[in-house]
């Protein structure tokens, strides 16, 4: 029942977005009463939160596989920023939910170490380039932070809408020169 519960909110989200979503509509989309839902959720935010886990491993996943296909750290930094490129807009509901983008965040009061996997996957791909140079944690640490930023950055604008390029293709471009760009200078 609780995977079922899952499963509806999820498509309710896809039909109708993120804010129409709850805990009557999940209960009458699968035809049972709300006290049903209370039973194995707190609440619509426990729903939520919930649905943001199962996204974090669904991505966590593409970038397990990653890792053990790649061993140079560039081609491993290139692949993941695709995979999470990927995930966003093949997944777009998950995305939005795991970091909030264009609604509040689930799981209030709740952190989620699984926020992080994208940057622990890129952290090491990072740190395997950036090795050679003998770069400072300090330093290593602030451009997997940029890295993160500014891939987050170009999903986010480009789901918002708030892009003057309408061009799917154009946006993916950008952050492949993106990606290549920030490579040659780490």
């Amino acid at each position: 029942m609780r995977t079922n519960i899952l499963s509806v909110a999820l498509q309710l989200v896809k039909d109708e977005g993120w804010q129409s979503l709850s805990i009557r509509k999940i209960a009458d989309a699968i035809e049972y009463s709300v006290p049903v839902i209370y039973d194995h959720f707190e609440n619509k935010e426990a729903i939520l939160f919930e649905l943001s886990m199962d996204g974090f491993r669904l991505l966590e996943r593409t970038l397990e596989k990653n890792k053990k296909k790649y061993q140079d750290p560039k081609q491993l930094l290139k692949a993941h920023a695709e995979a999470y490129w990927s995930f966003a807009f093949k997944n777009p509901e998950y995305y939005q939910l795991m970091y909030g983008l264009g609604m509040p965040c689930s799981g209030i009061g709740k952190v989620k170490p699984q926020l992080n996997c994208f940057r622990d996957y890129i952290g090491q791909a990072i740190e395997g380039i950036v090795k050679e140079k003998k770069s400072s944690d300090d330093e290593t640490c602030f451009k997997i932070y940029a890295f993160w930023s500014v891939l987050h950055g170009l999903i986010s604008i480009v789901m918002m809408r708030c892009s003057d390029i309408d061009d799917s293709t154009m946006n993916k471009k950008v952050m492949d020169d993106t990606v290549e760009a920030f490579i040659k200078n780490l």
